[in-house]
């Protein structure tokens, strides 16, 4: 009950956050273009600091040696998912045009601008180099794998569409954070100790900016949650199939994930375990209505998947909670 109440209140703080995204541009004191203006704020300015500093301030060389298991066992669950997202879509005979969305809604996470912010208020900076191992993971399936399933569903061809892939995508801005730190971390901790911790001008313009990744993710939810219209919500059949995938499905996937490799020796620390299912079940990425659109799949599908998921985590996560406290 302890776990669930410190989960309710994290999120509590976590929604208000949120609707002030919301109701400030429900009052129109927002113009059409500062979302646009705020997403590339946080991915390109305030993140790439906010994965550098807390690198330097949490993390050994012991520590990300060990992060390889966490990969491995990312890509063997977003890949089973997919496998059983694929029976699904044949079992309940989903129309050509919402199968490849569905599978991607299974198994695509939002990690930057909800994961990342629920993970760091649930367990802090210290979870921040597990996130980035589903996060990486999750980037390059969706931007590989992901984009080819939507584009072999276009129900405007009958033939399998040659997808070009974005290299672009899999090395987005916020992962430069992370590559800046190795060097500091593996061959001058003296440095990363001085520059996490130090009282100096670059400290405090580091961490400064860093401290502008959560506040400024959630006001960005509750402008996307406007936007989209929460009163245009449908929870029709095929919605409700996406919901258990990305909610039920997908978390227990990865649970079982890393129960199997506890049995068979390998095993990862409590708050790696706890930061991956976390994220397995954040809503599905923002950007699926975009790819919806690219490829002549349902676009309304899509959004709606999208703002379902979005708005129901907030219900899910401290039952999840407090189920993974119990791993």
């Amino acid at each position: 009950m302890d776990v669930f109440w410190l989960s309710i209140q994290s999120l509590l703080s976590i929604i208000i956050m949120i609707a002030i995204g919301y109701f400030c541009q429900a009052a129109g004191w927002l113009s059409d273009g500062f979302q646009s203006s705020l997403s590339k704020l946080i991915m390109n300015i305030a993140l790439p600091p906010s994965i550098f500093m807390a690198m330097l301030a949490r993390f050994h060389p012991r520590q990300l040696a060990n992060l390889w298991a966490g990969v491995l066992l990312v890509i063997i669950s977003i890949f089973v998912g997919y496998g059983f997202s694929y029976l699904v879509t044949r079992v309940f005979k989903v129309a050509k045009g919402r199968r490849g969305l569905m599978m991607v809604a299974f198994n695509g996470a939002n990690t930057v601008f909800i994961g990342m912010p629920l993970n760091i208020a649930l367990f802090g900076d210290r979870s921040v180099a597990y996130l980035l191992v589903y996060y990486i993971v999750n980037t390059v399936i969706i931007w590989t794998f992901g984009v080819w399933v939507i584009a072999g569903d276009d129900p405007t061809s009958k033939l399998r569409q040659k997808t070009k892939i974005q290299w672009s995508h899999l090395l987005p801005v916020p992962l430069w954070g992370f590559i800046a730190a190795l060097p500091f971390i593996f061959l001058s901790p003296e440095t990363a100790r001085f520059i996490s911790s130090g009282n100096n001008f670059l400290t405090t313009a580091l961490s400064g900016l860093a401290n502008l990744v959560t506040p400024l993710s959630l006001i960005y939810i509750g402008i996307m949650l406007r936007k989209f219209g929460l009163v245009s919500m449908r929870i029709d059949f095929h919605s409700f199939l996406a919901l258990l995938g990305r909610f039920v499905f997908s978390p227990v996937i990865m649970a079982l994930a890393v129960l199997i490799a506890g049995v068979s020796g390998l095993h990862l620390a409590g708050l790696f375990q706890k930061t991956l299912i976390i994220q397995a079940a954040t809503p599905a990425p923002a950007l699926l209505p975009i790819l919806a659109d690219n490829y002549h799949s349902d676009v309304k599908f899509a959004s709606n998947i999208v703002v379902l998921t979005s708005t129901l985590f907030i219900f899910v996560v401290p039952i999840i909670m407090s189920i993974i406290n119990f791993i």
